[in-house]
């Protein structure tokens, strides 16, 4: 008889191996889908995890799809160790994509530095604008900021929908809804020269640096820890809850924010009616697979890009569907579930005692 029983503290190994039994669990659960699918098992394998990064250019791509979920995940980690679920990094990164686009089009006939720059502003600042609605509810009026922030996800979405189908709208586009190409001054600089790797990749290590440094080393990092982790005794050491609620917020949102910029200036080149493929959703699992510590959040990251690169090689090679991607990510987030698990509890065998099991 196989039972779980509880450790007399929580087991640190297992906090680490966790997220390599939940991605071994996910690659078996893959070997049965493809088996149920019908498809030859090894070329399905090859095709999802290994062709899409066989190439230079793969591996560029890998590293433009991480980009926006390095930069959101690194953020939301820091807010989830506090106890500050925001969900809605889908809503803040389309927000985000609005304003940056918003300045490129407004500066559309202008080459210079500084619209570049700009932009990057913009789409911080409509990333945070939107988070610190959930704030504000959360800390006046003790709102759900789960629900409250994934309510508004679908706000912008309709939002981003509305100005290119008017306001925004190219105006020689046909009635198309889409807006200008961006000038090349408003565009991400190239990094490797017959990619499309932007300058957005190097900028997500550099945040993760930052927020590993403000973590462990900052009085603020121990602050977000405590209130996460004792948040009676964190108010009793005069840490203010409400301050807390607000930065964690504001940070997602602002690299939410960053990271719509960056698609739109990026890989889309314009504004469209979708502009995300649900990075701010996959975050969150990139998040948790990171075990919430920016540098776990990197790799997580290069993880999950991955995913994404598979099921739209699969999609052209196999003839498989598109929902193979999110599948997969399901499946990487139920297994690292339920294996996280086996951080407090161990599997026990035997048979329990007739006078244990009436006690």
């Amino acid at each position: 008889m196989i039972r779980l029983i509880k450790r007399p503290e929580p087991s640190r190994v297992m906090v680490y191996l966790a997220p390599v039994i939940a991605l071994v669990l996910t690659l078996l659960a893959g070997l049965l889908l493809f088996f149920l699918l019908g498809v030859p098992v090894g070329e399905a394998l090859y095709a999802f995890f290994v062709e899409p990064i066989s190439t230079r250019y793969g591996l560029a791509e890998l590293g433009v799809k991480a980009a926006p979920l390095i930069l959101i995940g690194a953020a939301l980690s820091l807010g989830f160790r506090a106890q500050v679920w925001n969900i809605g990094a889908e809503g803040q990164l389309v927000a985000g994509a609005i304003t940056g686009g918003a300045v490129a089009l407004w500066f559309y006939e202008v080459e210079a530095w500084y619209v570049l720059p700009l932009m990057m502003l913009a789409g911080i600042a409509g990333g945070m604008a939107w988070a610190s609605i959930p704030a504000l509810l959360k800390t006046r009026f003790n709102a759900s900021e789960i629900l409250t922030s994934l309510m508004l996800t679908y706000i912008a979405g309709l939002l981003l929908s509305l100005l290119v189908h008017g306001a925004l709208r190219d105006p020689d586009g046909f009635n198309f809804p889409e807006s200008r190409l961006f000038h090349a001054a408003a565009t991400l600089p190239i990094v490797l020269d017959g990619t499309r790797l932007h300058i957005g990749f190097p900028i997500a290590i550099m945040f993760v640096a930052t927020l590993w440094i403000l973590l462990s080393r900052t009085v603020l990092g121990f602050e977000l820890q405590v209130m996460g982790a004792a948040p009676r005794a964190g108010r009793f050491a005069g840490f203010r809850e409400s301050s807390v609620i607000w930065f964690c917020l504001l940070l997602g949102g602002g690299a939410a924010g960053l990271a719509g910029l960056f698609e739109v200036a990026g890989p889309i080149g314009q504004l469209i009616p979708v502009v995300s493929p649900g990075y701010g959703f996959t975050a969150i699992i990139v998040a948790f697979l990171g075990r919430l510590h920016p540098v776990g959040v990197l790799f997580a990251g290069l993880v999950m890009a991955l995913s994404y690169l598979g099921g739209e090689s699969a999609q052209i090679t196999m003839n498989l569907p598109k929902a193979v991607t999110g599948v997969f990510q399901g499946l990487l987030l139920f297994f690292l579930l339920a294996t996280d698990v086996l951080i407090l509890y161990r599997f026990g065998w035997g048979r329990r005692s007739l006078a244990a099991t009436h006690t």
